[in-house]
């Protein structure tokens, strides 16, 4: 039987659960099945195409008559698993019940005996095409913080998360944070011979904690290549599952990181007196730190807190004096276009992904033992050579990201990328008008902040920053309070893993889009 073809592109899913601007790919073709021919009758065609070297899955697969009405599209995306039991085979799937929510649902058909090996090559065909690049069968660490964000971790990992987990046959071992950096504990004393995935059912905090657990290790470059650190958002800041998956929802997130691609993420190495840690989404030092760090009372407010942060201190034209020094790789906002947009051209093919990261430190000792050394040295160290430490009076913002999107339709940084071994950095006078502050306010929420004439955007390696006139004040790493006190960064490109949608960008608008808008 020849299958059928529906009205318009085959490559489109009719549930459509993508974020915006993301692009199609076969990956998002459909499963037509007919539930109303479900356990009535046994059914003998299992969507083949017939060609010279045999049978292969069709771009839609189906299970359905001509004349049906009854038939619904699945893409193969949200396909969990399929399994053949006595002579019947079983599909789950993830539904969508609402917008931002689904449900793990099944389907069955009954097929005659003699037909069963078609049927198995069928079962592990739709498997493949389900799939993909993706690994079946996780071996999930779920850690859950209690305490973060609503307090409502633990009922969404129970109704959201572990039925989709279940179907898609992901083995999971759940533990509880009980205290503020337990995570960084348990990080540390995990064997990453054990799991694939460590999963953070919170917000921010807990990958930021599991990051540095791992990176504590005496085999931390392996445990944190081998290990994929991600996030089920369940806290007040979801910006990893924003970036990485396209979304905040606990039960698409999990159907994100089911389906996820081992991708390789930068981190990059905070020295702060004689400690070293590791950051995966931002630093801040000026009215970004302090409109995070000083609305925690505002916290009722949700990522609305951030927004009225801002703008108070914006209109206050508030400074924040320091000394700086920058390692710049990408200067201009053009050149920094032109780099994403190569980026984009020359995607690595996922076998070469890691092995393209690895090469470039083939020669550390260090490989695959501690972390790797420092290129810059600390803050406490001279200024390496080549950087110009230079006073910056008037500063307003210091934003360096390593993910575009902080909050939902907040995208600061629409260059940045998971591994071209930069962070993205913005810079924002303090002593702009209060137009221009409010403008900035509203280009941010409209994808605009990028063009803004006042606002500085560059890629680069490593800084060093001196907070001067200032007893106490804000600094924020991946949205944690440090002490206000000197400190230096420096990238590694590609030391962490997570699992991502594309393998190779984050999700939502960037600034190729976006010229090509304003083109």
């Amino acid at each position: 039987m020849d299958p059928i073809s529906p009205h318009g592109d085959p490559f489109i899913d009719p549930i459509d659960l993508e974020p915006p601007q993301r692009s199609r790919s076969p990956e998002d073709s459909t499963l037509i099945v007919d539930e109303a021919f479900a356990q009535k009758t046994r059914w003998n065609c299992f969507g083949f195409l017939r060609n010279g070297n045999g049978c292969h899955l069709s771009t839609e697969c189906i299970l359905t008559t001509t004349e049906s009405r009854n038939t619904q599209a699945i893409p193969f995306y949200n396909i969990l698993w399929a399994e053949l039991s006595n002579c019947e085979i079983t599909i789950q799937y993830a539904k969508p019940t609402a917008r931002n929510v689904v449900r793990v649902s099944s389907i069955n058909y009954p097929i005659e005996k003699p037909t069963q090996p078609h049927a198995i090559f069928w079962v592990e065909s739709l498997l493949d095409r389900a799939y993909r690049e993706s690994q079946r069968k996780k071996r999930i660490k779920v850690l859950i913080n209690p305490f973060g964000g609503t307090g409502k971790a633990q009922k969404w990992y129970l109704s959201d998360i572990e039925p989709i987990f279940a179907a898609a046959r992901c083995k999971t071992d759940v533990e509880r944070t009980q205290y503020r950096g337990h995570a960084v504990e348990i990080a540390e004393q995990l064997d990453p011979d054990a799991f694939d995935v460590v999963a953070a059912c919170s917000g921010d905090g807990l990958p930021y904690e599991i990051f540095n657990g791992l990176g504590k290790k005496s085999n931390a470059r392996r445990a944190l290549e081998k290990v994929a650190v991600v996030q089920l958002p369940c806290g007040t800041g979801n910006a990893m599952s924003l970036n990485l998956n396209g979304t905040d929802s606990p039960s698409v997130a999990a159907l994100c990181i089911v389906k996820g691609i081992r991708t390789p993420l930068d981190l990059t190495s905070i020295t702060q007196g004689n400690r070293r840690t590791l950051s995966f989404l931002s630093q801040s030092v000026g009215i970004v730190a302090e409109s995070d760090l000083a609305t925690e009372h505002l916290r009722w407010l949700g990522s609305q807190r951030f927004t009225y942060g801002i703008l108070v201190r914006l209109l206050r034209k508030t400074v924040y004096p320091c000394d700086l020094a920058i390692k710049v790789e990408v200067a201009t906002k053009s050149e920094v276009i032109e780099h994403y947009r190569r980026a984009l051209a020359t995607q690595p093919l996922p076998e070469q992904r890691r092995d393209s990261l690895d090469s470039q430190d083939s020669d550390d000792p260090l490989h695959a033992t501690g972390l790797p050394s420092l290129r810059f040295q600390t803050v406490n160290d001279k200024l390496p050579d080549g950087w110009i430490l230079f006073p910056y009076d008037k500063l307003g913002n210091f934003y360096s990201g390593n993910m575009a999107l902080m909050a939902p339709d907040t995208n600061f940084f629409p260059a940045t990328l998971p591994n071209d071994g930069c962070m993205d950095l913005v810079t924002v006078d303090g002593d702009i008008s209060r137009i221009a502050s409010i403008r900035s306010i509203l280009a941010v929420e409209s994808n605009k902040f990028f063009d803004m004439p006042h606002v500085k955007y560059q890629k680069i390696s490593g800084y060093r920053i001196i907070p001067r006139n200032q007893k106490d004040g804000y600094i924020s790493i991946d949205g944690e309070r440090m002490p206000f006190e000197p400190f230096q960064a420096e990238v590694h490109r590609g030391l962490g893993t997570v699992l991502s949608r594309s393998g190779h960008v984050y999700e939502g608008p960037n600034v190729v889009a976006r010229s090509r808008e304003s083109a």
